[in-house]
């Protein structure tokens, strides 16, 4: 097939969206497919260039930042950028490619825009892998009100829903969210996992030892520090373990948060907490090789699921898990039924502890789970399988 692979971020940012759709790009591209990637870019001097990379012809084109900048500047760069990213694909050589298919990630929800324009002029079929579900969660937490704004923000999300004929989400209660769009004749609602390539341990710029952590059972969190994820517990937690000097935190990553949770293990004097900045990719095995257990947190306030792309990661690397995560989550099953860690639903400090503490000190615990965590790895999050997954159900479709 020629596949358009449409998504806001890709490598060489560093977010987990932009590695899970390069691993997705070159595994189309030895399963025998030809994809380009469009995907904006805020460095780019040039209206659009065309590079190739491993083997995936990269599109990027210039637009406005969508990251770490303020509510309304976000929402006015994102709504403008798929007419921009279409606008650069018309003014570049690949303006009349016929595409066979279109898949694309979201967030951002307002791709469906840019999807929609390729589906009307190529007549390909569209693929949404959806791992946001959004406004709701936005509403969830507070952020967002059922007004105005939150209407304008339904009739995109539903516009990226009417062009796909296929949706793929990434946890089995999510399909009931989306049951009434599924009705429809000709369209696929499924459940698509979370996926991660094998990747080697070639280190990492962040030692543990050359730390207060070193010779500690490290609690390791990576990944986006922000509202959705409610890290205050995280922090509460350290500061009940601050008494046990073999035992320590370690964040590493970017984020809304990241400031002011700085501040406040830095008010708290939590010495067992040590922050890092985001690091490079192909730096994570060699980051959690040096740690022992992983750390996920959602927000409790979260009425919708999903399995986040750390939870992956920390699996590929065999680390037990720690969540924390919001009621009725299918993470909270899979975490019980591949005994692979522990997940706690609740605000209690107390309850959360006694779950670390019990991780920290059974060392035998934590290599069965460690066994436990590479097969699931292999067996439900291989870039393989959903290549596999994806092809087929947009020939089936």
């Amino acid at each position: 097939m020629r596949i358009a692979l449409i998504a806001d971020a890709y490598p060489p940012r560093r977010t987990s969206g932009a590695v899970q759709l390069k691993d997705l790009a070159r595994e189309f591209v030895s399963q025998g497919h030809e994809v380009t990637v469009l995907v904006p870019s805020v460095a780019r001097s040039t209206p659009w260039e065309i590079d190739t990379v491993e083997g995936v012809q990269v599109l990027s084109v210039a637009a406005a930042t969508t990251k770490d900048v303020g509510y309304l500047r976000r929402t006015i760069a994102e709504a403008l950028l798929p007419f921009k990213m279409l606008r650069g694909l018309r003014n570049s050589p690949l303006g009349g490619v016929q595409w066979q298919a279109a898949i694309w990630y979201s967030p951002s929800i307002f791709l469906g825009i840019l999807v929609g324009a390729l589906r009307r002029s190529t007549r390909c079929r569209s693929y949404l892998i959806l791992r946001d579900i959004f406004p709701e969660w936005a509403v969830d937490m507070g952020l967002l009100r059922k007004g105005l704004a939150y209407r304008f923000f339904k009739g995109i999300e539903w516009i990226q829903y009417a062009v796909a004929d296929v949706i793929g989400v990434q946890s089995p209660s999510n399909l009931d969210y989306l049951a009434r769009w599924a009705k429809k004749p000709g369209r696929r609602l499924e459940v698509l996992h979370n996926w991660l390539a094998a990747a080697p341990n070639v280190g990492c710029s962040v030692c543990v030892e050359k730390t207060p952590l070193a010779g500690r059972t490290v609690l390791v969190y990576a990944g986006n520090m922000g509202v959705a994820q409610g890290m205050d517990i995280l922090l509460d937690l350290a500061a009940r373990l601050k008494v046990r000097d073999d035992v320590g935190f370690l964040f590493v990553g970017r984020g809304s948060e990241v400031s002011r949770l700085r501040a406040q293990a830095e008010s708290r004097a939590l010495d067992n907490v040590i922050f890092f900045d985001e690091i490079e990719p192909a730096e994570m095995p060699g980051l959690l090789g040096q740690c022992h257990i992983g750390v996920v947190a959602l927000d409790p306030r979260h009425r919708t699921h999903n399995v986040p792309g750390k939870f992956v990661a920390y699996m590929q690397a065999g680390l037990p898990v720690l969540a924390r995560i919001n009621a009725g989550n299918d993470l909270a099953a899979l975490i019980g039924k591949e005994h692979v860690g522990y997940a706690y639903v609740g605000e209690s400090p107390d309850s959360l502890q006694m779950l670390a503490e019990e991780l920290c000190n059974n060392r035998a615990l934590r290599n069965e789970m460690s066994l436990n965590a590479l097969r699931l790895a292999q067996s439900a999050f291989s870039v393989s399988a959903a290549v596999k997954q994806i092809t087929k159900a947009l020939s089936e479709s």
